[in-house]
């Protein structure tokens, strides 16, 4: 059995760092279902209105910001387009390239929990914080 080079500081740091976050996770989850979509869906919608240098991104960008596999992002998509929130087009430069883009209601819904995750962050400044651990 070895021993841990970490402190109980280190691991109450480690410790109230992960409750903050679970806490976050926990508020975005219930936001999020309220507006009557998943959290997973509302990822989705922020990932493709955050990607950096444009407004759209494509199946393999979205599966890498969601930690994904490709074939369920797909399908993610394809419930997000049942419910008017997404579309998928291709590329004007390249056929082969789908582009997956937001729709009104996906803006509207995104901007709403977007707003309302923001103020919760805004809420947790100094609380939630990265843990500085001690090396021996």
């Amino acid at each position: 059995m070895t021993s841990s080079k970490l402190s109980k500081a280190d691991f109450n740091a480690l410790s109230e760092f992960r409750y903050q976050m679970r806490r976050f996770e926990r508020f975005s989850e219930d936001v999020v279902q309220a507006q009557g979509i998943t959290p997973l869906q509302y990822l989705l919608l922020l990932h493709i209105k955050g990607y950096p240098d444009r407004d759209w991104a494509t199946v393999g960008e979205l599966a890498e910001r969601l930690q994904a596999k490709h074939h369920g992002v797909v399908a993610l998509i394809t419930r997000c387009e049942a419910m008017g929130l997404v579309e998928r087009r291709h590329s004007a430069i390249d056929r082969r390239r789908v582009e997956v883009h937001l729709l009104r209601q996906g803006e509207t819904i995104l901007a709403r929990l977007a707003e309302q995750h923001r103020v919760e962050l805004l809420s947790l400044q100094g609380v939630f914080t990265i843990p500085n651990l001690h090396h021996e």
